[in-house]
């Protein structure tokens, strides 16, 4: 007989991020259910072979695949028998499709996270960014840095490693803390923790300056005057990527 599918949460779930408009690989449990996620939307369809031991369930952003576990019962003696045999899921998510090669695997219940690729992150900057003149949008993308409420429509990159110096700022140190790149806007933004080892009064207009970009926009500090063993937050908005 086939076991019927339980959408009780497993207890240890590991995190996969996939893409859309590509084919992903990815290892499911084959004896635990695995949750999918449509980050920031609803997942509006879910197609796989029908006729294999599979059973899906949705509801509004997640859907629960199970592999079903055959029970052959032999004159009393139980035996199970778990899927191995790989299957495909198309899932729609956000109007774009999601590939997924599954290698059914003894391994834990597994979390796929259906990320937004770059035409519907432009789309999300649109309509998020859209509405505002450049300056506007300057302000919003500098309060989402500093307030730490970063959209997820904005794309992090590796920020710049090692410290560095600006000659307007001889007795600085900064140091890149993340890096943002926004997909649609023509916009990038980075932000910076300064430092001094002798204290320092700051001001933003020392800060413009090619080492932090070539095309800057917008510069903000959260504070003017830093002592001893503080750091100021820096972020800097740019046209275009950043260095």
């Amino acid at each position: 007989m086939l076991l019927a599918l339980s959408l009780a949460a497993p207890a240890a779930a590991q995190s996969i991020m996939v893409l859309p408009d590509q084919t992903s690989t990815i290892r499911l449990s084959n004896r635990d259910i695995n949750h999918v996620i449509c980050s920031g939307g609803e997942i509006e369809d879910v197609r796989f072979s029908a006729e294999k031991a599979i059973a899906v369930e949705r509801a509004g952003s997640d859907a629960w695949i199970k592999f079903l576990v055959r029970e052959i019962d032999d004159a009393g003696m139980v035996t199970r028998s778990f899927v191995t045999v790989p299957s495909e899921f198309f899932i729609t998510c956000n109007g774009a499709v999601y590939a997924l090669y599954a290698e059914p695997s003894d391994i834990p219940a597994q979390t796929v996270m259906l990320q937004p690729g770059a035409p519907q992150r432009a789309r999300a900057n649109e309509e998020l960014l859209g509405p505002l003149v450049e300056e506007e949008r300057a302000v919003s993308i500098t309060l989402s840095m500093l307030q730490d409420r970063i959209p997820a429509s904005f794309t992090s990159v590796a920020p710049r490693s090692g410290p560095i110096r600006l000659a307007t700022l001889p007795g600085a140190t900064l140091e890149e803390r993340r890096r943002i790149e926004i997909d649609g806007s023509g916009l990038s933004a980075s932000e910076y923790l300064v430092s001094a080892a002798g204290g320092a009064q700051l001001d933003e207009r020392g800060f413009l300056d090619g080492a932090l970009g070539a095309n800057i926009f917008a510069i903000t500090l959260d504070r003017g005057n830093i002592e001893a063993g503080e750091a100021a937050r820096l972020i800097v908005v740019r046209r275009g990527a950043g260095q």
